[in-house]
C-alpha cells in the first residue's frame, strides 16, 4: 500500500494522542501528508423549532471551533516533526464527520483511536472507530487505548 494522505481523527483524549503519534509515524514512513481532524459535535435539537440559534449557542460553537484549532496545533507541535499538516475542524457527528472528511480530503488511510469501551458503555455509546471502519472507503487503522506507542 502507498499511503500519501493520512487523516488522523482526534479529540482531547489520551487514546487520540496515541492515534496521532501513530498516524504521524506512518506519515513519516510513507512520506505522506496529514490532515488532523477534530469533530465539534452539534448541540441536541431544541424543543421549539421556531427558537433558532440563540446568540449564546453561536458563541459556544465559536468557542468550540477555536478550542478545536488550538488542540490541532498542539498535536501537530507535539508529533508533526515538519510533516505537511492540514487542520480540519468540522461541526458534525463523529462518525459522519470522519467519513465525509476522509472522502472530501481524499484520504488513503484513516487513523483513529478507540476508548476501548465494553459492555453497557459500548452498547449505549457505540464505537465511532468501529462504525468508521465498517463504512469507510479507505483502510482504517484503529489504535487501541491500551497500546504502548
Amino acid at each position: 500500500m502507498n499511503f500519501k494522505r493520512i487523516l488522523i481523527a482526534v479529540d482531547n483524549s489520551t487514546c487520540a494522542e496515541k492515534a496521532a503519534k501513530t498516524g504521524y509515524e506512518m506519515a513519516a514512513l510513507y512520506h505522506a501528508e496529514v490532515a488532523l481532524l477534530n469533530i465539534v459535535e452539534p448541540a441536541p435539537p431544541l424543543a421549539n423549532p421556531d427558537f433558532g440559534f440563540a446568540p449564546a449557542i453561536v458563541d459556544i460553537y465559536d468557542s468550540n471551533l477555536e478550542n478545536s484549532h488550538i488542540l490541532l496545533k498542539e498535536i501537530e507541535n507535539k508529533f508533526g516533526n515538519n510533516t505537511t499538516t492540514t487542520y480540519l475542524s468540522v461541526l458534525d457527528t463523529a462518525t459522519n464527520g470522519i467519513l465525509q472528511q476522509s472522502e472530501e480530503w481524499r484520504a488513503d488511510l484513516i487513523v483513529i483511536g478507540t476508548h476501548g469501551r465494553t459492555g453497557l458503555n459500548h452498547f449505549l455509546m457505540g464505537s465511532v472507530a468501529e462504525h468508521v471502519a465498517r463504512k469507510s472507503a479507505c483502510p482504517v487503522l484503529i489504535v487501541p487505548n491500551k497500546a504502548e506507542v
